[in-house]
């Protein structure tokens, strides 16, 4: 019987080509490493006038087959019921968008996003450091009121009194830059022979 008439084809067990099916490469300290899942899949890997199986989605993507059957089950469509699933790209870039907007929560004026609470959040007694980086702009720093881990959000100084909001922000000059002093470098020994 041949391979195309069902019979299962194996590799030698001794040869590199079973080695690299089988085993994911090691890192350095030898042990296997297993292939990192992603979580937020990028639409933009997705051709529009394609259509994909599970299978192809979820290496396309890099994310787990049954990831992609939850999606499905959410709300992804697929062109119809039967097997092989079948899945137009058009439709799964676009569900990949309404989900990734379902999911965004923008900071209004006064809060900051907290990255332990994964939210935004007004920092503790609604006050705010501004530390400029340049003439132009710099971050918000504050304390989040849940968890008591700085927040930073960055503004434009043009922009300081509207993302602020009512919060109380104590401004920090911008530290001078090396090459805009009269000195540029001071600790310079290169060049000077003693």
């Amino acid at each position: 019987m041949s391979a195309a008439e069902g019979d299962r084809v194996t590799v030698d067990g001794d040869s590199p080509i079973a080695e690299a099916c089988t085993h994911p490469r090691p890192d350095r300290s030898g042990r296997p490493v297993k292939p990192r899942r992603n979580r937020r899949p990028d639409r933009r890997r997705v051709k529009l006038l394609r259509s994909y199986t599970i299978d192809e989605v979820a290496r396309t993507l890099g994310v787990h087959r049954n990831t992609v059957r939850h999606w499905i089950k959410a709300g992804l469509r697929v062109i119809d019921d039967k097997r092989p699933i079948l899945i137009l790209g058009s439709d799964l870039a676009e569900y990949l968008l309404r989900r990734r907007e379902a999911r965004r929560q923008p900071c209004r004026a006064g809060q900051m996003f907290c990255l332990k609470c994964r939210k935004p959040q007004e920092p503790a007694g609604r006050m705010a450091d501004f530390a400029a980086s340049s003439a132009t702009s710099g971050a918000l720093v504050g304390i989040c009121p849940a968890c008591n881990r700085l927040m930073y959000r960055r503004v434009s100084v043009a922009r300081l009194s509207e993302v602020a909001g009512a919060l109380d922000v104590h401004i920090t000059r911008a530290q001078p830059r090396i090459e805009d002093t009269d000195i540029p470098d001071v600790n310079c020994h290169l060049g000077h022979e003693a």
